[in-house]
C-alpha cells in the first residue's frame, strides 16, 4: 500500500507539472520571450524544483495537517485523496485546461473530512477567502495598471534587458509554482508518515519538474497564445503579479490556485485593452466552468471512495447518482425553456 501511496504521487506530480506549474511560462513564452516550448518548459521545469525545495514546507504542513486532522489520513486515504484530486486534473489537462491543483486536492481532503465529519472549518474558511480574494486582486490590479499605462505597455518595442527581465520573473513564478503547488502531491504522504517534509518536496519538485517539461505543451499554448496577445512589458507585469502573490500565499503556508492567478491577470489585461469581449471568447468559459466544477467534482470522488471502500456505506452511491441525475436533469431542462424561448421570440408564437 506504501507504494502504491508513492506512486499515485508521483503520477499527481507530473500532472501538476502538465497544468499549474507549465501555466507559470506560459506568459514569457506568449510574448516572444522564449520562443521554443521545449526551453520555455526547461526553464519552469528548473524554477519549480528549486521553489519545491527552498519553500514548499509551510504549504506542506497546510495540506498535511492543516485541513483535517493529522491522525485520519492512513496510507488508503492517502491513495483516495490522490487518485480523486489527479483524476480531476488530469481530465482537465486532457482539455489543455490550467486548472488549480490547489483546488482539487483540497477538494479532496474536503470529501475525506465530509465522510469522517472531522473538517477543521476555520482553516477551510481562511483557504477558500484566498482562492477569492487572490486571482480579484491579480484581475483587479493588471486591469489598473493597464489602463493607467496603456500606452507605454503596448509598445512593440523589444530589447534585451526586457526580454531577460520577462525571463526572470517566468522562473520566479514557476518557483513559486514549486512552493506552493509541490505540496499537494506529497502533503498526504507526509501527513500518513511516508516521507518527511524534506523528502516529500524533493519528490514531488522532481516529478513536478518532470510533468512540466513532458507533459506541459497544451496548457503552454492555451495561457500563452489563445486568452489574449500581449508585449514583453506586459508579460513581465503579468508574471511578477503572479510570481508575488503565490509567494506571499505560500509564505503563509496557504494553497492558492496558481494557474487561476495567472489566467485572472491575463483576463484582467484583455479586459482593460478590449472590453468585456475577452469574456466572448470560448477558452475563458471554458476556464471558469471548469474552476468552479473541479473542486467538487474531486470532493465527490474522495468522499465516495471513503465512503464505499472504508466504511462500506453504499447507500453513498445512491446520494450522488441521484444528485448527478438531478444536475444533468435540470442543465437539460434549462437549455430546453432556452430554447423554446429563442423559438418563441423568433417566430412569433408558442406552442
Amino acid at each position: 500500500m506504501e507504494l502504491a501511496a508513492i506512486l499515485f504521487s508521483i503520477f499527481f506530480a507530473m500532472n501538476i507539472g502538465a497544468s499549474g506549474a507549465a501555466a507559470s511560462l506560459g506568459i514569457a513564452y506568449g510574448a516572444g520571450a522564449v520562443k521554443s516550448k521545449f526551453y520555455a518548459l526547461l526553464i519552469c521545469a528548473l524554477g519549480v524544483l528549486l521553489g519545491a525545495v527552498c519553500g514548499g514546507g509551510e504549504v506542506v504542513k497546510t495540506i498535511s495537517s492543516g485541513i483535517i486532522p493529522e491522525q485520519v489520513i492512513s496510507l488508503e486515504i492517502v491513495c483516495i485523496i490522490i487518485g480523486s484530486a489527479a483524476l480531476s486534473l488530469f481530465i482537465a489537462n486532457l482539455l489543455g485546461i490550467p486548472l488549480s491543483t490547489s483546488e482539487v486536492t483540497v477538494g479532496s481532503v474536503i470529501g475525506v473530512g465530509v465522510a469522517y465529519q472531522v473538517l477543521f472549518v476555520k482553516s477551510l474558511f481562511v483557504i477558500i477567502s484566498f482562492w477569492v480574494v487572490v486571482p480579484i486582486v491579480a484581475f483587479s490590479f493588471t486591469f489598473f495598471i493597464v489602463k493607467v499605462f496603456k500606452k507605454r505597455m503596448i509598445q512593440k518595442k523589444k530589447t534585451k534587458i526586457l526580454t531577460v527581465l520577462l525571463l526572470i520573473t517566468g522562473f520566479f513564478e514557476a518557483f513559486s509554482a514549486g512552493m506552493n503547488n509541490v505540496a499537494n502531491a506529497v502533503g498526504p504522504l507526509v501527513a500518513a508518515h511516508v516521507l518527511s517534509i524534506k523528502e516529500g518536496t524533493l519528490l514531488g519538485g522532481l516529478f513536478v519538474a518532470l510533468g512540466a517539461l513532458l507533459l506541459g505543451r497544451r496548457v503552454l499554448e492555451t495561457n500563452g497564445k489563445k486568452i489574449t496577445k500581449f508585449s514583453i512589458g506586459e508579460g513581465i507585469l503579468l508574471s511578477g503579479t503572479g510570481a508575488g502573490l503565490v509567494t506571499i500565499s505560500s509564505i503563509l503556508g496557504l494553497p492558492v490556485p496558481l494557474a487561476q492567478v495567472t489566467s485572472s491577470s491575463i483576463i484582467g489585461m484583455g479586459m482593460a485593452k478590449n472590453g468585456g469581449h475577452v469574456f466572448h471568447k470560448q477558452v475563458v468559459k471554458t476556464m471558469l466552468k471548469v474552476w468552479i466544477v473541479s473542486p467538487f467534482l474531486s470532493l465527490s470522488l474522495s468522499y465516495l471512495l471513503v465512503s464505499l471502500l472504508l466504511k462500506r456505506d453504499y447507500y453513498a452511491l445512491i446520494v450522488i447518482a441521484s444528485v448527478l441525475l438531478s444536475s444533468v436533469g435540470t442543465i437539460s431542462l434549462m437549455k430546453a425553456v432556452r430554447n423554446e424561448q429563442n423559438s418563441v421570440h423568433e417566430q412569433g408564437g408558442g406552442i
